[in-house]
């Protein structure tokens, strides 16, 4: 019985020193390990080394091992956590060291991996670059045909008086040089006309009181013809006829005095209705001295007005060839040049109007009636790209630029337009190549990010 008990006692003793070796092993491995500078990102790995390089399980770069005494936690279930490396009793995923995850090389930017895709597109389209080059430039402009102010005529009301007789009606009516208009009354004219009679009458030979006499009524009004009748007659006419200097078509003044209606500008009146064309004057209103009391204008006598927007202005000067093609005849087209250019612009518009004379005797063109031009500028020295290579984002102008295996959205400043031409005056270098049709390259023009703006 003492063997037996001797015998457990030098094996309890044996053994427990083999426990004691064993951990103190395991103990120095884990202290090895741990010791060593770098390990794999990747938990599950498990593996160590004392120099940089890459992790033979899984090719991953080795990071620095730093040292910490955190737990083991579920990447899917944070609440299970463990002071040992193992698995999820939830989801069997294999726990990870809390911090070991958040690794990173710093020296990584995310925009050199991944670019979105409003700024970077992979396409293999054909591509173009800048052309240095003159080229011919044509000015496109829509207008109206006018009359031609220039060749406006009055007929005014040197005395006061009513009107007697009036021999036009209607307006835009045609009338000739010479031809009568109206008859005035005057109790001016009648006194002026009865002096004259009474100094031939009884003082014929004061030829001076007779010429003061005679100048009076020359100066109211009164033709030659007409002073010879009241002298070869002696006696005063009843009324003053009103004639006609110039040849055209009548319309009223744009003020008729006491009458105080308006007119509106000759190629606006040509669009009323014959509904609406009748005079305002009539017979038996008054006229005042002086009153301007029709307009005649002369349809022979016409101009282009074209509308320049405000871009085009530079390139428009006096002097430049203009083809016209009216909208009442297309297939016929008219040549001029531009013979004035206004300086400022109109109220209200966004245009500039030059006007082009040309003689309308035949009568090619209405009044009132639209048109469309080529203004033939001059040449355009410059670097050029082709139209569809531009995206117009309002005030903004932008190409898309080649870069490696794709294109970015890069901002240009453009010029002159001319033959489905853009000019560049900057933004590309001579070497940049572009996209030659930039539309297929965007699905809207609000998801393109400019890389140089």
């Amino acid at each position: 019985m003492r063997y037996i008990i001797c015998f457990l006692m030098v094996a309890l003793f044996l053994l427990g020193c083999n426990n004691d070796k064993t951990s103190g092993h395991s103990d120095s491995s884990n202290n090895v390990e741990s010791d060593l500078a770098y390990t794999c990102p990747m938990p599950q790995d498990f593996f160590f080394s004392d120099k940089p390089g890459k992790c033979p399980k899984c090719g991953m770069e080795l990071i620095k091992n730093e040292k910490n005494d955190k737990a083991y936690s579920c990447p899917m279930h944070p609440e299970v956590t463990s002071d040992k490396p193992g698995k999820c009793p939830k989801c069997g995923m294999d726990l990870v060291q809390e911090g070991a995850h958040e690794h990173t090389n710093e020296s990584i930017e995310l925009d050199g991996l991944l670019k979105p895709t409003n700024e970077f597109v992979i396409s293999s389209i054909p591509t173009i670059s800048m052309q240095s080059k003159s080229r011919e430039v044509t000015v496109q402009a829509l207008g109206n045909i006018d009359y031609d102010t220039r060749e406006k005529g009055n007929i005014s009301a040197r005395i006061s008086g009513r009107i007697e007789k009036l021999y036009v009606r209607y307006k835009f009516q045609k009338v000739t040089k010479g031809q009568k208009i109206m008859e005035i009354y005057s109790p001016e004219l009648m006194e002026a006309q009865q002096n004259l009679l009474f100094v031939l009458k009884n003082d014929g030979s004061n030829n001076m009181m007779i010429n003061a006499a005679k100048q009076k009524l020359l100066l109211l009004g009164m033709s030659e013809n007409q002073l010879r009748g009241i002298i070869q007659r002696g006696k005063s006419d009843f009324t003053m006829s009103v004639y006609s200097n110039y040849t055209g078509h009548i319309h009223e003044a744009e003020a008729t005095g006491s009458m105080g209606t308006s007119q509106l500008p000759p190629s606006t009146m040509a669009k009323n209705t014959a509904a609406s064309a009748e005079l305002s004057m009539k017979e038996g209103m008054y006229v005042k001295k002086g009153q301007t009391i029709f307009e005649v204008f002369d349809p022979a006598r016409a101009w282009v007005l074209l509308n320049i927007f405000s871009e085009d202005v530079p390139l428009v000067k006096i002097g430049q060839p203009v083809t016209i093609v009216p909208e009442v005849n297309p297939d016929k087209k008219f040549e001029g040049k531009i013979g004035f250019i206004e300086p400022f612009f109109r109220q209200g518009n966004k245009t500039l109007s030059v006007r082009i004379y040309f003689d309308n005797s035949q009568m090619q063109l209405p009044i009132g009636s639209q048109v469309k031009s080529e203004i033939a500028a001059d040449d355009i020295s410059g670097k050029w790209i082709p139209k569809e290579a531009v995206v117009s984002l309002g005030l903004t102008k932008v190409v898309f630029k080649k870069v490696d295996e794709g294109f970015v959205a890069n901002k240009i400043e453009t010029g002159n337009e001319a033959e489905g031409y853009v000019e560049v005056l900057s933004g590309l270098l001579p070497t940049d190549a572009i996209a030659k049709n930039a539309q297929y390259l965007m699905d809207s023009e609000s998801f393109i990010r400019i890389k140089n703006d």
